[in-house]
């Protein structure tokens, strides 16, 4: 399903495979069987935290507890994505078992550590001083770790899934996932290599070959993993190149709440597709203007909508608009010949002509939201340039000089189409075909020869379209139905019931006349904001008045002709004047939610409960 919705957003893999392939598994295994070969792994044993109730060592992932460097009350044993500190379970303030939720013993255990502290002084010169240029939020993690001293870290955990240890004596455990994890990128091109070796050669021309650049595109909470971890590996192996950037990003939280889709708190894809269809390129678009690349940013449904109207619709769509209709008004949708340029003319050239050089240069420094607003930039020229050409008042005095305006700004129009490529794929698409730019050059972005005098635009249409304001209260509906479920489920696993009340006697038991009683009439009580009056059939012949005050549960239609449980022989009493002859007994959740007890099948009124 995720494959699919990618293959609809235009996001396509050469390869797209698992690591619980055959591949992979081998592979994986050869890589560890070379480091313990090579003496590279150190053999410890070493004291674990076990859960005892699941009967299993806890791997770093299913121990929660406190972060001793923050206090976050949530951090997991490998890392808290708080203050995004390089954990160990031992470390934890107060663990707990994810799995059973007990607190786990320490017992002791044999595994394979990847000593990382003799990589330290590689690692502060390769990344500190060689790699200067990465993200300042990936340089400082980084640098935090560094600066902390690097202990060894277990490569194969006590686990009954996973990719078994292939060494003797290891029976019973598998490689740790953040070892095998990353070689499923080496294992992945190898299978893409095996399939098709004439496109793509071998395995080794990506891996291992010097003029290969590999950058990782990842999340700040795997950091630590490809940056420390997986090329110490690496290098431990010595047959690899190691990472060139590793641009990630920080976390992007939905109407200011963090991501989560455990708790359903997410926008799905598949969803979106259906929801805003044909509207791929919106979500592309807002995704990259946000992209969280150095710090925290927040995806609004308000701010999804501002930027689709406002910036896709009133600035690129209209530029693009306004262009073709006049060439429609005035040419009959055919390319006019630019003239002689004026000032305003070379001034707009000159402001779009090095397009190329900026959008690639934000590009290969992974500044994506950057390069996007130069693209836009191009549409913000082109309205700007249009306003003050003003052809709408010149053609009837000087038609030459709208034919220069309308060239230059078809040749905007062309430059968008061309920039926007690796943003909007779908709407670059629908723009060349309506302008009739088939075929195209990236290497040509700013130029103003791109369209020909002559050539015939296609049929004309708006290339995007307002988001409405139920649309998003849809998404807003959406979020507000899952934030209350949440809500109810946490509170559901926090409930626990009251204690036991003290023990009573049978015969204290019996004492209770506890009957069914079948409900002929409900009211409410008049001045009464909590009573409802009860005409109980109790078998007797003669009904039976009961006041029960449970009106904010209950509309009284609600109840009438429902078999509940009454104490038959409490003391009459009166309230608000009524004497009330015996009490519905009822359940009160732990929500404060309240139901009367009834009876699953149909007994008569005044049967006896005991």
């Amino acid at each position: 399903m995720i494959k699919d919705s990618f293959e609809e957003f235009g996001i396509s893999f050469d390869i797209y495979s698992r690591t619980t392939s055959k591949i992979h598994h081998r592979f994986a295994a050869d890589f560890f069987k070379k480091l313990y070969d090579d003496g590279k792994l150190v053999e410890k044993e070493t004291e674990q935290l076990y859960d005892e109730e699941a009967r299993q060592f806890l791997a770093d992932r299913y121990v929660m507890g406190t972060c001793p460097h923050c206090g976050n009350p949530d951090a997991y044993g490998d890392q808290c994505e708080k203050c995004g500190s390089d954990l160990s379970p031992m470390e934890l303030i107060n663990p707990r078992s994810t799995i059973s939720g007990s607190k786990p013993v320490v017992k002791a255990t044999k595994n394979w550590y990847l000593p990382l502290n003799h990589y330290q002084d590689w690692l502060k010169q390769w990344i500190l001083e060689d790699h200067q240029e990465w993200r300042s939020n990936v340089y400082g993690q980084c640098k935090s770790w560094l600066d902390m001293d690097l202990q060894p870290r277990a490569m194969t955990r006590d686990l009954d899934w996973g990719i078994p240890v292939p060494v003797e004596g290891a029976e019973g455990k598998v490689l740790y996932v953040w070892f095998d994890a990353p070689i499923g990128y080496v294992s992945n091109t190898k299978e893409l290599c095996d399939r098709e070796p004439e496109r793509w050669g071998t395995w080794q021309k990506w891996w291992q070959d010097k003029d290969t650049r590999l950058v990782h595109f990842i999340g700040k909470d795997n950091i630590v993993f490809h940056c420390v971890i997986f090329p110490a590996m690496l290098k431990a192996h010595g047959d690899y190149i190691l990472p060139d950037n590793v641009p990630a990003n920080e976390f992007l939280n939905l109407e200011n709440d963090k991501i989560s889709t455990s708790r359903n708190w997410a926008v799905w894809l598949h969803e979106y597709l259906r929801d805003f269809e044909g509207k791929q390129d919106v979500l592309r678009y807002v995704l990259t203007a946000n992209a969280p690349e150095t710090k925290d940013n927040n995806f609004t449904w308000k701010d999804f909508q501002e930027r689709n109207n406002s910036e896709l619709v009133a600035i690129y769509g209209n530029f693009v608009n306004r262009a073709v209709q006049l060439t429609q008004k005035y040419w009959g949708g055919v390319v006019p010949a630019c003239g002689e340029l004026t000032d305003v003319d070379r001034q707009a050239i000159a402001e779009f002509k090095d397009v190329k050089d900026k959008v690639e240069q934000y590009l290969d420094a992974f500044k994506f939201r950057e390069a996007q607003k130069e693209a836009m930039n191009l549409a913000r020229i082109g309205n700007k340039y249009i306003t003050e050409c003003e052809p709408w008042k010149v053609w009837k005095t000087d038609p030459k000089r709208v034919e220069t305006v309308i060239n230059i700004s078809l040749q905007l129009v062309a430059n968008l189409a061309i920039a926007f490529e690796p943003f909007l794929p779908f709407s670059s698409k629908s723009l060349r075909d309506m302008i009739g730019l088939e075929q195209f050059d990236w290497a040509e972005l700013g130029s103003t020869e791109l369209l020909k005098a002559g050539d015939h635009l296609g049929e004309p249409h708006l290339l995007f379209e307002k988001i409405e304001d139920d649309a998003i209260q849809a998404q807003l509906d959406k979020l507000e139905a899952t934030k209350k479920a949440n809500e109810a489920a946490q509170a559901d696993a926090e409930y626990k019931a009251e204690p036991i009340k003290e023990n009573v006697s049978f015969e204290d038991f019996e004492k209770l006349d506890i009957r069914v009683g079948h409900i002929k009439a409900c009211e409410k009580v008049k001045k009464s904001n909590k009573l409802l009056r009860f005409t109980i059939d109790d078998g007797s012949g003669t009904d039976r008045t009961i006041l029960s005050g449970i009106a904010k549960y209950y509309e009284p239609e609600q109840l009438v002709g429902k078999d509940v449980l009454f104490v038959a022989n409490f003391v009459p009493r009166k309230m608000m004047g009524i004497e009330s002859q015996g009490m519905i007994l009822s359940a009160v959740n732990f929500d404060d939610s309240l139901t009367v007890t009834t009876t699953l099948s149909g007994v008569k009124p005044g049967s006896q409960v005991g």
